[in-house]
């Protein structure tokens, strides 16, 4: 059985409060997010997606880092980072919003949590938002802290996230609302729970505020789990693009902008806040974008796993784009995949050309997401 220092690569990758419960659960490899090790083997990842599903898994997502954001300018502040108009955004409520640069280029995209009226937390995807939130602040002229909080959430998600939430606090769980959040305690331990998660499913996470009860924690849970068949898990490839949520550095980066991804509500250019990128987000809208996101259906054998390089995608011997994230879906029976692909060859049913690790394939252009596309299993 592995042992928790059977891995590393030194100290400078940070380790969660739950790396060694992880291992000690079954964790036989990670990968590195945030500067800090991440769980992504527990064996088989389409069991994995399976347990999702169908019943419940806790995931170790301590890589979430917190930038938190307080002082009395602290809400102008955090409009000054995000397209995403939050003028109505009330305390105990979170909201998925991107971060972008001058030049309109998505840096992150993360959920908002407002904890009240001057306190947020920015729950990061992989960049360094810590350190552009404090840059930012150098000349923004604003009286507000930014800093990294000790707290490190676990996600719960599947379709019995909800029976082991009641059973560890209760009936009164039960009414807390998609995408809002409420400060509660686990026999003396200080958490925030919030009705989100990266699963496409019914889900939880649960921010812990103090790093010293993360094995304390995880197995609370587990034990609270084990009725519901709760398994220790890994946030699923398979489940994330067949609900055609994005993984940053995969489906977008700094050079990707919010239109490319169909991501028009989440900026408002009428709102008088002067966000970044504001400029260049208008004039991105006003000529339009030369590309943009699309789902794919991949004709060939089940992959293997998720795609590691970025695959070209072709027309009639010309490359129009690229696949950005692929996977096989047991349960659709199908290879699916998300690209980014030039706006002149997107028309649904599209034939193109694939180069997959394993060879050229032909693939179709089909609605995304793939599954359950109007949330209605998470949102429930």
């Amino acid at each position: 059985m592995a042992q928790a220092d059977d891995f590393g690569f030194g100290t400078q990758i940070r380790k969660s409060p739950y790396f060694d419960a992880t291992v000690r659960w079954g964790a036989k490899g990670f990968s590195v997010y945030n500067h800090m090790y991440i769980p992504r083997d527990f064996g088989d990842p389409e069991q994995n997606f399976w347990n999702l599903v169908n019943d419940a898994i806790l995931c170790d997502v301590a890589v979430e880092r917190q930038v938190e954001i307080t002082g009395p300018d602290a809400a102008k502040f955090v409009q000054t980072l995000t397209p995403r108009d939050l003028s109505k955004m009330a305390v105990g409520q979170c909201k998925y919003v991107l971060i972008t640069n001058a030049d309109g280029g998505i840096l992150n995209d993360p959920i908002l949590l407002r904890l009240a009226e001057n306190h947020f937390w920015i729950s990061l995807a992989d960049s360094d938002i810590l350190l552009w939130a404090q840059g930012v602040a150098v000349h923004a002229g604003m009286d507000v802290t930014i800093r990294e909080p000790d707290v490190s959430p676990l996600q719960l998600q599947g379709p019995k996230s909800g029976e082991i939430m009641k059973a560890l606090f209760g009936d009164s769980i039960m009414d807390l609302k998609y995408y809002w959040l409420r400060a509660v305690e686990l026999d003396g331990i200080p958490l925030i729970v919030s009705r989100t998660g990266w699963s496409s499913e019914l889900g939880y996470e649960l921010y812990l505020q103090d790093g010293s009860r993360g094995d304390e924690l995880w197995e609370k849970i587990m034990a609270a789990g084990k009725p519901f068949n709760l398994q220790p898990g890994h946030t699923s490839s398979i489940r994330r693009i067949e609900g055609g949520m994005l993984s940053y550095h995969a489906d977008a980066d700094i050079n990707t902008n919010p239109y490319e991804l169909g991501f028009d509500r989440l900026v408002n250019l009428d709102m008088d806040a002067d966000f970044i990128g504001k400029a260049a987000l208008r004039r991105i809208k006003e000529e339009g974008v030369s590309r943009k996101q699309v789902g794919l259906v991949i004709d060939c054998a089940p992959l293997k796993g998720p795609n590691t390089r970025f695959w070209a995608v072709s027309k009639d011997g010309a490359t129009i784009g690229k696949v950005t994230s692929a996977v096989y879906s047991p349960r659709l029976k199908q290879n699916i995949a998300l690209a980014m692909m030039s706006v002149d060859s997107i028309q649904l049913g599209t034939q193109v050309d694939v180069a997959t690790a394993s060879g050229p394939a032909k693939a179709t252009i089909v609605d995304f997401p793939f599954y359950d596309p109007k949330k209605s299993l998470a949102a429930a």
